[in-house]
């Protein structure tokens, strides 16, 4: 499946649980959203493999304000350091969904 590579600033969102995420720049966001269609499992989430600073692993991108949120696990931020305001590089690889 296609790989995409890209960097993003680390946001911090504070719900009732909160979660840190790295949204999208706009081009990889919008060659997503084309795509996303063939891509998603349901609810707009689009499966995917990633890679941080070495640290592999899965999740899923949901859409937001226009562009696509990845999820930070926290076992993934503990483990490279990585918090709030941080820029990351991300290379990521879109994944068909389970049918």
């Amino acid at each position: 499946m296609k790989a995409i590579q890209f960097e993003a600033e680390v946001i911090h969102w504070r719900g009732p649980a909160p979660f840190f995420f790295a949204p999208l720049p706009k081009y990889e966001a919008d060659e997503i959203a084309r795509l996303s269609k063939l891509l998603t499992y349901g609810w707009g989430m689009i499966p995917v493999d990633v890679k941080i600073s070495g640290t592999e692993f899965y999740t899923a991108l949901f859409a937001k304000d226009g562009t696509y949120f990845l999820p930070l696990k926290d076992a993934v931020r503990k483990k490279t350091g990585i918090t709030a305001g941080d820029i990351i590089s991300v290379v990521m690889t879109l994944r068909p969904p389970k049918r």
